[in-house]
């Protein structure tokens, strides 16, 4: 993960899944506003767990990328069966993912077997893999004194309010607001992965004083004194407050656009499925009276014949 792929690749996914919780709620709460109810996943129409599926299949390529590729990962221990120091980080990066794995295993399996507390659980599940990830960034065992520390910092504001809502969503499944934020932190997820993997490993994008460092096989960002480093930290700070406020402005609008959208649809719906009902109500009518009619003639006519 220490690096521009390693960041970008787990970002995408984050966003991805966030982009598709942020749509799928809030066309929930949207079609069915007086009975929504938040869902840890969504079902696919042609792959009921393809969200799982591909949560899954990323997690297990991370967790291989973190002791597979590259020469100095291909023997993650020492002879004598320890950790090194240099591949602590990696085992951390994998255990996150591996976290994960273990979230969208267990969301199957309870699915499949219909458990009554399904919904809990799998909420309980999802808190612990926040959990885990913030714990370990927050104890990571990579240098947190430098620009890349302070851009983790950061990142762990947006994991604590992934996690904080996903326990309030297991007790508030019918509070749209927690949903919506939620989903939209995941989103964030996504896109501060992106901008950390840019901003750090980007030569052009190192702030001015500072430059990349080889660290035992790693990458980081040194500065050449206190006030560059002082300098850098400032521009992470107005990144950070930019990040919020365009992720906010991208949430909210979407919301305010798909509501938009999908009530225009449920008014031409519910407009068209009156005038249907309508004319089948004439036209029932009418069948009533013409058949009524035609067992009038019909009686006539036999009436006349016997007479």
């Amino acid at each position: 993960m220490g690096s521009l792929a390693g960041h970008v690749a787990p970002g995408i996914a984050f966003l991805a899944l966030g982009l598709w919780h942020l749509l799928n709620h809030i066309k929930l709460h949207s079609l069915h506003p007086n009975s929504f109810t938040s869902t840890p996943w969504f079902p696919s129409s042609k792959i009921r767990y393809i969200e799982l599926y591909l949560i899954m299949l990323g997690t297990s390529i991370s967790m291989a990328i973190e002791f597979v590729i590259g020469p100095e990962k291909h023997h993650p221990f020492d002879t004598d069966g320890t950790i090194p120091s240099n591949h602590l980080r990696n085992f951390e990066h994998a255990t996150i993912s591996f976290t994960f794995f273990t979230y969208a295993a267990f969301a199957i399996l309870l699915d499949r077997i219909g458990c009554k507390t399904q919904f809990a659980l799998t909420q309980f599940l999802g808190a612990i893999a926040f959990a885990q990830e913030l714990l370990l960034f927050h104890l990571h065992s990579a240098d947190h004194m430098g620009i890349e520390g302070y851009y983790h910092l950061l990142f762990q504001f947006v994991i604590l309010v992934c996690l904080t809502t996903t326990l309030m969503g297991i007790s508030l499944p019918k509070n749209f607001l927690i949903a919506f934020v939620r989903s939209a932190s995941i989103f964030s997820q996504g896109v501060w992965f992106i901008l950390m993997g840019c901003m750090i490993w980007t030569p052009e994008f190192i702030p001015k004083g500072c430059f990349i460092y080889n660290d035992d096989g790693h990458r980081v960002v040194k500065c050449h004194d206190e006030e560059a480093l002082r300098r850098a930290k400032s521009l992470v700070n107005l990144e950070f407050s930019w990040f919020l406020v365009g992720n906010t402005i991208f949430s909210v609008s979407l919301y305010v656009v798909l509501d938009q959208i999908i009530g225009e649809k449920k008014v031409e719906y519910a407009t068209l499925k009156r005038e249907d009902e309508h004319s089948d109500d004439i036209e029932s009518q009418e069948d009533k009276k013409f058949g009524a009619l035609k067992s009038f003639y019909w009686y006539g006519k036999r009436w006349f014949c016997i007479n």
